[in-house]
């Protein structure tokens, strides 16, 4: 008897639907430009509030053409992830190469440069022979 109730737990349990501030990926989707910058960030609230460039307006526009399987290169690392762009594949220069990534609901008011990091972490051996004048007594190998 306890498996059986055991199963219709994990029955009944269901993948939690994405929210931001109360309102679904739909209803995010339904809203207008002006409307989305109130309920994200006060950085995200003024970049909206301003108005983008020519440059991210472009990408915008080719975003909204671009089919959902493909992949969508680019440099441009200050746009502001829309609702409107879950589920687009891009590709994100950071300075070397570019990084692809799909675009997440929880992703929605960062921006694109944020997932396509442009520092690496260099980790270092310890000190050679002659760095130091304390290497002098280090053995040798």
């Amino acid at each position: 008897m306890p498996k059986a109730r055991k199963t219709r737990k994990i029955e009944t349990r269901r993948k939690k639907e994405y929210a931001l501030r109360g309102h679904t990926l739909e209803q995010l989707q339904a809203l207008s430009l002006p409307d989305l910058g109130k309920l994200l960030g006060a950085r995200a609230r003024r970049s909206i509030r301003r108005g983008f460039n020519t440059e991210t307006q472009t990408f915008y526009e080719k975003i909204q053409a671009n089919p959902k399987g493909t992949v969508l290169k680019t440099h441009v690392r200050d746009a502001l992830i829309l609702p409107v762009h879950v589920g687009q594949r891009v590709s994100v220069h950071n300075g070397k190469e570019f990084k692809e990534f799909e675009v997440r609901p929880e992703m929605i008011g960062h921006y694109y440069g944020e997932f396509s990091l442009t520092r690496r972490f260099e980790k270092h051996s310890g000190p050679g022979v002659g760095a130091t004048r304390s290497s002098k007594f280090m053995p040798l190998k």
